[in-house]
């Protein structure tokens, strides 16, 4: 089987990595975040994919576009639901993507983090799925989140605090 993932940050990149590699399945990455802000955390992230990219040898695909004005546009008075629109972007665009390449499936990074709606992204991978006739891979990465977190530690990789957004920011911040 060969994947594309969509990859949020390399920390939960890792464990889904390894343990699909474990069973056989190529994975090539996808890099599609315009969500993050500032601009110097979406480059950190960045970076942070790429040093992995080489010490691992991952074949990544970059969308590399820094789309604040998109993002703030489509969630404007619908803070609260963010995480909808923001899920269905990104694996939108790489359930696309994996369509064009040929891949089996797609499946995306996000599957790890207990801070993520597991339920929603599986929910909107599987409605992707539907659309655009490419199989939404859905693990409940979750149980290996602290391995990636040491894996992460380990290799000496940026590590962020926040999901992404501006919003996830401004809550880590004023809690």
């Amino acid at each position: 089987m060969h994947l594309l993932m969509h990859i949020c940050c390399a920390n939960c990149a890792l464990y889904p990595l390894k343990t699909l590699e474990k069973r056989g399945i190529e994975v090539r990455g996808l890099w599609y975040n315009p969500n993050i802000h500032p601009f110097t955390e979406y480059g950190a992230r960045l970076a942070a994919l790429k040093e992995l990219e080489e010490s691992w040898k991952l074949e990544v695909e970059y969308a590399d576009h820094y789309g604040l004005k998109e993002f703030l546009r489509n969630v404007v008075h619908r803070e609260d639901d963010r995480c909808s629109y923001c899920y269905r972007v990104r694996l939108e665009k790489t359930a696309l993507a994996a369509r064009e390449l040929g891949m089996d499936g797609f499946t995306t990074s996000l599957l790890v983090s207990p801070y993520q709606a597991f339920d929603r992204i599986v929910e909107t991978g599987l409605e992707l799925q539907e659309r655009y006739g490419v199989e939404f891979f859905a693990e409940d990465f979750r149980p290996g989140w602290r391995e990636g977190v040491r894996l992460s530690r380990e290799l000496g990789l940026y590590r962020q605090k926040y999901c992404g957004c501006i919003y996830s920011e401004m809550e880590r911040y004023t809690r």
